[in-house]
């Protein structure tokens, strides 16, 4: 198995400043002078394959992807002020055999800082609350990664709203479209909005509330104007296939597409039964990786569906436990 590209047992401004590492870090870049074949949100590009947002922390991430053929990648998620990561460390191993369903989990995980090397089985914990630097640092490296980006390749910025004092719900909201402009301003093709991260103690998972989702949705778009906004969704229980094909209903105007899904929250403890990761609000943490393969393939079949219903025309973007190219084929047996 590959070293990752981004070290676990560094600090997330440790791997900011130094990585990243692993194959990612041999400036080999393979990428091909094809014809893009696909085309995605109005952009041709070579492959409908990327990575979604979360590792790839600056420009030099998002360099070293490119060059691998990630086609379609996610800048880590930006704010619109200096934000710190959650404590070390945040990526750990988690024992999970077999789907991690909705009901398995409500009980504890057992995490460990030792690392499988079978796919099929690989699942970890992402426990990082969207750490930003301050615009004026991620505006400018941002403008170098859109410029890394090859012929079918596309750079997606992914943002988030921050809470300051005194906001109310409506400056929440403003604060979402407050970061899709500065985004815009970098000169990228295709924003996302991240509606749906479980590892904000203060902030919690917004994408289920359907007030919420339309104000931030309409405030976004009047901000980035022609440039196409994707929303990045949980995971919706069956008991809530209503509410999201109202959500799904009430944003179709504002928005190009949906990734689906985030992570699925859940306690992760210890061997000793303990809480893992450190501080507060972070006994419940998103497990991604092979685990959560069947919800991701769920999510977009009734999105699938309920697009169909709506006679709508919005991209569906497919994430959560694509470890082997058999995953990537059967996402997209999907579409």
């Amino acid at each position: 198995m590959h070293a990752p590209f981004f070290d676990p047992s560094k600090t997330y401004q440790e791997n900011y400043d130094q990585g990243p590492f692993g194959a990612f870090a041999d400036g080999i870049d393979l990428r091909t002078n094809e014809e893009p074949k696909h085309e995605f949100l109005g952009f041709k590009i070579n492959t409908p394959f990327g990575i979604p947002s979360g590792p790839l922390l600056n420009s030099k991430f998002c360099q070293a992807a490119f060059e691998k053929g990630f086609d379609v990648i996610h800048y880590k998620t930006r704010r619109s002020t200096n934000f710190p990561s959650n404590p070390h460390p945040n990526v750990l191993s988690v024992a999970v055999n077999g789907d991690l369903t909705l009901e398995r989990a409500k009980k504890p995980l057992v995490a460990s800082a030792s690392f499988g090397s079978d796919p099929k089985t690989f699942s970890i914990t992402n426990s990082f609350g969207n750490p930003s630097p301050d615009p004026s640092v991620w505006q400018e490296d941002m403008k170098k990664a859109v410029k890394y980006a090859g012929a079918g390749q596309l750079l997606v910025a992914s943002v988030v709203g921050t809470i300051k004092e005194d906001f109310s719900a409506e400056d929440y909201h403003s604060d979402f479209a407050k970061t899709a402009k500065l985004a815009k301003e970098t000169g990228v093709r295709v924003i996302e909005l991240n509606l749906s991260c479980p590892n904000v103690a203060n902030e919690g998972i917004i994408c289920y509330d359907q007030q919420a989702v339309e104000s931030i949705c309409r405030k976004s778009k009047k901000q980035v104007g022609d440039i196409p906004l994707l929303v990045k969704l949980g995971y919706f229980s069956k008991e809530q296939q209503e509410l999201l094909q109202n959500i799904v209903k009430k944003i179709s105007p504002f928005i190009s597409g949906i990734a689906a899904i985030n992570t699925i929250p859940a306690p992760v403890v210890d061997e000793a039964g303990k809480q893992a990761l450190p501080g507060p609000g972070r006994l419940m943490a998103g497990i991604c990786g092979a685990s959560i393969k069947w919800a991701g393939l769920d999510m977009i079949k009734r999105l699938k569906r309920i697009r169909e219903n709506l006679k709508k025309d919005f991209a569906i973007v497919g994430v959560g436990g694509v470890m082997t190219p058999a995953d990537y084929f059967e996402y997209r047996k999907q579409d």
